[in-house]
């Protein structure tokens, strides 16, 4: 019978460190895993990839397996107890703890809390501005109000797995090239929850939630921009076996206005004037992102491209109305392309006389 390599049982070279082992035992761990590998071979593999990182994690085994192969460990002394050897520490370290300490399994029966939801809004320019309230509709999983979210009927009982003994897992000694080994697996009856349910609740079919359309009104606080999110607490997904809900995650995305843009707290307009305002200066009236027109002075003589400056009338810093940034406002100015005989000989003067 061919001897398996335990250095390509972990998918290593036969230089490689202490930590290149250790990592490429992790990883083989995790995707052979008979928890997560349901395939036929996995269980096998898993087995031998433990094999394989007993003997090369442990300095001295690794020595006599490097020179004599198979034959140098087994029976050797400081070799591993395959009999005693138990993987309560890959499923502490995988799985959240170890089976037979009640974790593991077992502890996919406890109360845990539901999944977050994602709800995407869209807002007008000025709700993002000044904030507001707008009314959503969420479908999310509620808890069973028959059941209160344990699944159970009321009235039924729920006791102890005696196959197992509420660990979930069942004990099997299988036999390996490197011995005799103890092995854990789900237990059959039942399916490694530790528990015998005599009737499920009807109202959810024992999943202790139920699926539901929900309207929420959520608070827009001033000074959001496009791509932030808010979160609502506890209205996402309730949890299973009675665990708390997720929260609620909004994605807001801001549609664009036709007059004015943002820039964090900067807002920009753009204003067109005709060429003797710019001139001779003027009073313009400004739209502003509050709704109402200021009176902005044009100072004579301002060029093509010149920018006003409104402090404190740009967008409020985040959650706070009393922090505005400021309004900044490009000129245009608007050269005629043909002028009447009159226009004519009065600019034609006035550029003789400014010479």
């Amino acid at each position: 019978m061919q001897e398996t390599d335990l250095y390509q049982a972990l998918g290593v070279a036969r230089n490689a460190n202490d930590g290149d082992i250790k990592r490429a035992y992790r990883s083989a761990a995790r995707k052979y895993h008979p928890d997560v590998n349901p395939s036929d071979d996995a269980k096998e593999k898993f087995q031998t990839i433990n094999e394989a990182y007993q003997v090369l994690s442990n300095p001295e085994m690794r020595q006599r397996y490097d020179q004599f192969g198979m034959a140098g460990i087994k029976g050797a002394a400081g070799a591993p107890n395959m009999q005693d050897f138990d993987l309560g520490d890959i499923f502490e370290s995988f799985f959240g703890g170890s089976p037979g300490g009640g974790g593991g399994r077992a502890r996919q029966n406890r109360p845990t809390q539901g999944d977050d939801l994602r709800f995407d809004l869209e807002l007008d320019f000025k709700t993002a501005l000044f904030g507001g309230e707008k009314k959503i509709r969420i479908t999310q999983l509620e808890a069973c109000a028959t059941c209160a979210g344990s699944g159970v009927a009321p009235g039924a009982s729920v006791t102890t797995c005696t196959t197992c003994g509420g660990r979930g897992v069942v004990m099997q000694t299988v036999n390996t090239i490197l011995g005799r080994m103890q092995q854990q697996s789900r237990c059959p009856t039942c399916g490694g929850s530790g528990s015998v349910v005599e009737k499920y609740c009807g109202s959810c079919d024992g999943r202790g939630t139920n699926k539901r359309s929900k309207q929420l009104t959520v608070t827009i606080p001033p000074g959001v921009e496009n791509g932030n999110r808010l979160r609502v607490r506890g209205e996402g997904d309730a949890g299973p076996k009675g665990g708390p809900s997720g929260d609620l995650y909004v994605f807001l995305s801001v549609s664009p206005s036709n007059g004015f843009r943002r820039e964090g707290m900067d807002i920009f307009s753009e204003v067109s004037v005709s060429y003797l305002d710019a001139i001779l200066g003027s009073t313009l009236k400004i739209d502003t992102v509050d709704g109402s027109p200021v009176d902005v002075a044009l100072p004579a003589g301002t060029q093509p491209g010149a920018t006003l400056r409104l402090e404190g009338k740009g967008a409020p810093k985040l959650n706070n109305l009393n922090v505005r940034g400021s309004h900044f406002i490009k000129v245009n100015v608007q050269i005629p392309k043909s002028l009447s005989t009159k226009e004519k000989e009065l600019v034609t003067k006035l550029r003789a006389e400014s010479r």
